[in-house]
Protein backbone atom coordinates (compact mmCIF):
# COMPACT_ATOMS: atom_id res chain seq x y z
CA UNK A 1 0.00 0.00 0.00
CA UNK A 2 1.33 3.56 -0.82
CA UNK A 3 0.96 6.10 2.24
CA UNK A 4 0.25 9.76 1.14
CA UNK A 5 1.92 12.48 3.39
CA UNK A 6 1.37 16.01 3.99
CA UNK A 7 -2.20 16.22 4.34
CA UNK A 8 -3.94 18.73 6.18
CA UNK A 9 -6.23 17.09 8.08
CA UNK A 10 -3.53 14.06 9.39
CA UNK A 11 -0.12 12.81 8.92
CA UNK A 12 -0.34 9.56 6.93
CA UNK A 13 -3.71 7.89 5.24
CA UNK A 14 -3.57 4.27 3.40
CA UNK A 15 -4.60 4.20 0.07
CA UNK A 16 -8.15 2.00 -0.46
CA UNK A 17 -11.27 1.10 1.52
CA UNK A 18 -10.72 3.25 5.09
CA UNK A 19 -13.02 2.74 8.30
CA UNK A 20 -15.47 5.56 8.66
CA UNK A 21 -13.66 6.77 11.80
CA UNK A 22 -10.37 7.02 9.79
CA UNK A 23 -11.66 10.03 7.35
CA UNK A 24 -13.15 11.96 10.09
CA UNK A 25 -10.35 15.02 11.09
CA UNK A 26 -8.79 14.48 14.82
CA UNK A 27 -11.00 16.98 16.06
CA UNK A 28 -14.55 15.84 15.37
CA UNK A 29 -13.28 12.06 16.13
CA UNK A 30 -11.87 13.66 19.88
CA UNK A 31 -15.77 15.55 20.17
CA UNK A 32 -17.56 11.74 19.16
CA UNK A 33 -15.32 9.83 21.63
CA UNK A 34 -16.47 11.78 24.52
CA UNK A 35 -20.16 12.05 23.74
CA UNK A 36 -20.40 8.53 22.56
CA UNK A 37 -18.30 7.30 25.93
CA UNK A 38 -20.67 9.04 28.77
CA UNK A 39 -23.77 7.76 26.73
CA UNK A 40 -22.63 4.10 26.59
CA UNK A 41 -21.54 4.06 30.01
CA UNK A 42 -24.92 5.69 31.31
CA UNK A 43 -26.09 2.22 29.62
CA UNK A 44 -23.94 -0.09 30.93
CA UNK A 45 -24.45 1.38 34.41
CA UNK A 46 -27.83 2.21 34.38
CA UNK A 47 -29.20 -0.31 37.00
CA UNK A 48 -26.74 0.23 39.14
CA UNK A 49 -26.73 4.71 39.03
CA UNK A 50 -31.15 4.82 39.38
CA UNK A 51 -31.18 1.47 41.47
CA UNK A 52 -33.21 -2.06 40.98
CA UNK A 53 -37.06 0.07 41.21
CA UNK A 54 -36.23 3.10 38.56
CA UNK A 55 -34.33 0.32 36.25
CA UNK A 56 -37.82 -1.58 35.35
CA UNK A 57 -39.69 1.68 34.49
CA UNK A 58 -37.26 4.03 32.82
CA UNK A 59 -34.12 3.99 30.67
CA UNK A 60 -32.04 6.64 28.98
CA UNK A 61 -32.29 7.38 25.71
CA UNK A 62 -29.81 10.01 24.46
CA UNK A 63 -27.10 12.56 25.57
CA UNK A 64 -26.49 15.98 24.82
CA UNK A 65 -23.52 17.81 26.05
CA UNK A 66 -23.28 21.49 26.86
CA UNK A 67 -22.44 23.95 24.47
CA UNK A 68 -22.45 27.83 24.89
CA UNK A 69 -27.14 27.58 24.36
CA UNK A 70 -27.63 25.23 26.62
CA UNK A 71 -26.67 22.65 29.41
CA UNK A 72 -25.98 18.99 29.42
CA UNK A 73 -28.86 17.38 29.32
CA UNK A 74 -29.78 13.27 29.52
CA UNK A 75 -33.25 11.92 27.78
CA UNK A 76 -34.97 9.56 29.87
CA UNK A 77 -38.21 7.06 28.69
CA UNK A 78 -40.61 6.67 31.06
CA UNK A 79 -43.44 4.23 31.91
CA UNK A 80 -46.56 5.84 31.26
CA UNK A 81 -47.66 6.18 35.03
CA UNK A 82 -44.33 6.00 36.94
CA UNK A 83 -43.84 10.46 35.62
CA UNK A 84 -44.09 11.11 39.08
CA UNK A 85 -41.54 8.83 41.31
CA UNK A 86 -39.13 9.66 38.34
CA UNK A 87 -39.32 13.30 39.23
CA UNK A 88 -38.74 13.03 42.71
CA UNK A 89 -35.73 11.06 42.28
CA UNK A 90 -34.66 13.52 39.61
CA UNK A 91 -31.69 15.22 42.33
CA UNK A 92 -30.90 11.60 43.48
CA UNK A 93 -30.23 10.74 39.84
CA UNK A 94 -28.41 13.69 38.69
CA UNK A 95 -26.24 13.03 41.94
CA UNK A 96 -25.32 9.51 41.28
CA UNK A 97 -24.55 10.51 37.38
CA UNK A 98 -21.94 13.10 38.21
CA UNK A 99 -20.43 10.56 41.15
CA UNK A 100 -20.03 7.77 38.94
CA UNK A 101 -18.24 10.12 36.36
CA UNK A 102 -16.26 12.05 39.24
CA UNK A 103 -17.74 15.50 37.77
CA UNK A 104 -20.07 17.72 36.69
CA UNK A 105 -21.66 15.67 33.78
CA UNK A 106 -25.17 15.92 33.73
CA UNK A 107 -26.98 19.34 34.98
CA UNK A 108 -30.66 18.72 33.83
CA UNK A 109 -32.86 15.56 33.29
CA UNK A 110 -36.06 15.33 30.78
CA UNK A 111 -38.73 13.18 30.21
CA UNK A 112 -40.66 11.31 28.25
CA UNK A 113 -43.40 8.56 28.57
CA UNK A 114 -44.30 5.65 26.84
CA UNK A 115 -46.91 2.94 26.83
CA UNK A 116 -46.69 -0.37 27.88
CA UNK A 117 -45.97 -3.46 25.27
CA UNK A 118 -47.98 -5.61 26.97
CA UNK A 119 -51.76 -3.54 26.25
CA UNK A 120 -50.45 -3.38 22.77
CA UNK A 121 -50.47 -7.03 22.68
CA UNK A 122 -53.69 -7.79 24.36
CA UNK A 123 -55.50 -5.81 21.74
CA UNK A 124 -54.13 -7.23 19.17
CA UNK A 125 -55.53 -10.65 20.74
CA UNK A 126 -58.63 -9.25 21.51
CA UNK A 127 -58.89 -8.40 17.36
CA UNK A 128 -58.00 -11.64 16.53
CA UNK A 129 -61.09 -12.90 18.13
CA UNK A 130 -63.57 -10.26 15.58
CA UNK A 131 -61.45 -10.35 12.83
CA UNK A 132 -64.19 -9.57 10.25
CA UNK A 133 -65.97 -6.39 10.26
CA UNK A 134 -70.13 -6.73 11.07
CA UNK A 135 -70.74 -5.24 7.26
CA UNK A 136 -68.45 -8.31 5.99
CA UNK A 137 -69.87 -10.79 8.32
CA UNK A 138 -74.23 -10.22 7.40
CA UNK A 139 -72.39 -10.68 3.99
CA UNK A 140 -70.74 -14.09 4.54
CA UNK A 141 -73.81 -15.24 6.72
CA UNK A 142 -76.33 -15.16 3.77
CA UNK A 143 -74.27 -17.65 2.06
CA UNK A 144 -75.90 -20.55 1.93
CA UNK A 145 -73.05 -23.14 1.20
CA UNK A 146 -71.22 -24.00 3.99
CA UNK A 147 -67.75 -25.22 2.91
CA UNK A 148 -67.38 -21.51 1.13
CA UNK A 149 -68.72 -19.76 4.15
CA UNK A 150 -66.29 -21.59 5.90
CA UNK A 151 -63.42 -21.07 3.58
CA UNK A 152 -64.37 -17.24 2.99
CA UNK A 153 -64.10 -16.70 7.52
CA UNK A 154 -60.33 -18.39 6.77
CA UNK A 155 -59.63 -16.24 4.51
CA UNK A 156 -60.57 -12.87 6.08
CA UNK A 157 -58.75 -14.45 9.19
CA UNK A 158 -55.76 -14.87 7.17
CA UNK A 159 -55.86 -11.93 5.26
CA UNK A 160 -56.15 -9.56 8.43
CA UNK A 161 -52.89 -11.79 10.06
CA UNK A 162 -50.97 -9.94 7.06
Amino acid sequence: MQFKKYIKQRNRTIQGLRSFKDTLPKNIKKIINNRGQIYSETLNNWKYIVGEKLFKICYPKSFKNSNKFGVSTLLIMVKRGHEIDLEYSKKEIIDNMNRFFSNNIVEKLKFTSFSDENETIIKESELKTYVTNNKFKKKINDVKNQKIKKSLLELTRVYKEK
